[in-house]
């Protein structure tokens, strides 16, 4: 897997095109079966970092509260986030839902 792909600072939109870019990869079957097997492996990390990026989005959404105005506020600073629950069920592959 490239470095710049196991870093925190990813976006979103860069690791979805990333993912997009392996599955295209297998599917058309210019990869090896081996190099199969570590592209899923890497594409298996990029889902749990689009999983975690849209978990701090939605948490993020759900801060924001309405101002008197009817304008959207921020309602609180999110907390940096470690081990919670919800990330740890999401890297198991459970939505929790």
């Amino acid at each position: 897997m490239d470095t710049n792909m196991t870093k925190k600072n990813i976006t979103f939109e860069r690791a979805l095109e990333t993912l997009e870019k392996i599955v295209s990869q297998i599917e058309s079957g210019e990869v090896s079966l081996e190099e199969s097997i570590e592209k899923y492996a890497e594409g298996a990390k990029l889902i749990q970092t689009c999983r975690a990026i849209l978990d701090r989005a939605e948490k993020k959404i759900q801060l924001l509260a309405k101002s008197e105005d009817g304008s959207l506020a921020p309602a609180g600073e999110l907390p940096e986030e470690t081990d919670s629950p919800r990330a740890l069920r999401h890297s198991n592959g459970s939505t929790g839902r």
